[in-house]
């Protein structure tokens, strides 16, 4: 039996008395059907953040979505609303590495995600064939010192002929520019080959091997223009000794990697991240 649409709300704001109660009480004056409702309070900031889903009892969605954020807002709230029925668009940013990006794509295939893959964009020719056995489009766009600026023109160029909604960094090896995320203006998902804030950068698993750490991890964050430093969504870890390589690291890391990333999707296509800071706050 197929499931009813839903609308989403993440609201967050100053913590103040009966704000459960309203935003319950504002959804079953609409004969809305509350099918999931969780939240959490920031003690030290005072801050409030709820994750609310329902369906709604009219046909018009946008006007109920609309009115909600009135609503929210007349609490002092900034919410967001997504509607369960919308399937965002996403493209996949990869360069050599490619586990990532097939298991992106198979678990696309598998129907678990809420949303679908458009395009591929790379800065190697690699995986254009493997691309296209996926359905996608494949866009080879190298990228150098000297043609970055013109390569993230055409990169938003695609991206908006595409009708790209999120992009997800599937071991893409190239810095975005800050110019290129604000004139994007879309949630970009990035999977960092170690436990940030440990061993930013490049080659974080030859940094770990070097420290002879114990444990070795994988880091699912937002982008933004500082390198490694975005908003945390999704980080696991696996165990390690002094009997593994340099390559058994990057063994275990790249299953890290996969699962770590996927979660992330998965949640951020749910609608059960809230950004507020440099923090997620992640509903379960």
């Amino acid at each position: 039996m197929k499931s009813p649409a839903t609308l989403v709300a993440l609201l967050h704001g100053p913590d103040q008395p009966g704000i459960v109660a309203r935003t319950a009480g504002w959804i079953f004056a609409r004969q809305g059907n509350i099918l999931h409702a969780d939240q959490h309070r920031d003690m030290e900031a005072g801050e409030f953040f709820q994750r609310i889903e329902w369906v709604p009892a009219g046909a018009d969605a946008t006007t109920e979505i609309r009115e909600f954020k009135e609503f929210a807002a007349s609490l002092g709230m900034g919410a967001r609303v997504a509607y369960s029925a919308h399937r965002p668009k996403g493209a996949i940013f990869v360069s050599h590495a490619d586990h990532c990006f097939h298991d992106l794509l198979l678990r696309g295939q598998a129907g678990e995600f809420a949303g679908d893959f458009t395009c591929v964009i790379s800065n190697h020719p690699d995986l254009a064939e493997a691309a296209r056995h996926y359905g996608l489009t494949f866009h080879h766009v190298p990228v150098t010192a000297e043609t970055k600026s013109a390569a993230e023109a055409r990169h938003l160029e695609l991206l908006r002929a595409a009708g790209v909604e999120f992009v997800v960094l599937a071991r893409y090896m190239q810095v975005l520019s800050d110019d290129f995320l604000k004139q994007f203006g879309q949630p970009v998902i990035n999977i960092h080959h170690s436990f940030l804030p440990a061993f930013a950068g490049g080659r974080p698993y030859h940094q770990a091997h070097e420290r002879g750490v114990k444990l070795i991890g994988a880091t699912a964050h937002y982008a933004t223009a500082v390198l490694d430093d975005g908003p945390i969504i999704q980080q696991d870890v696996a165990r390690v000794t002094h009997r593994h390589s340099v390559d058994d690291l990057v063994r275990k890391g790249r299953d890290l990697e996969k699962s770590v990333l996927a979660q992330a999707v998965r949640w951020h296509l749910e609608n059960r991240i809230l950004v507020y800071g440099n923090k997620t706050v992640v509903f379960d």
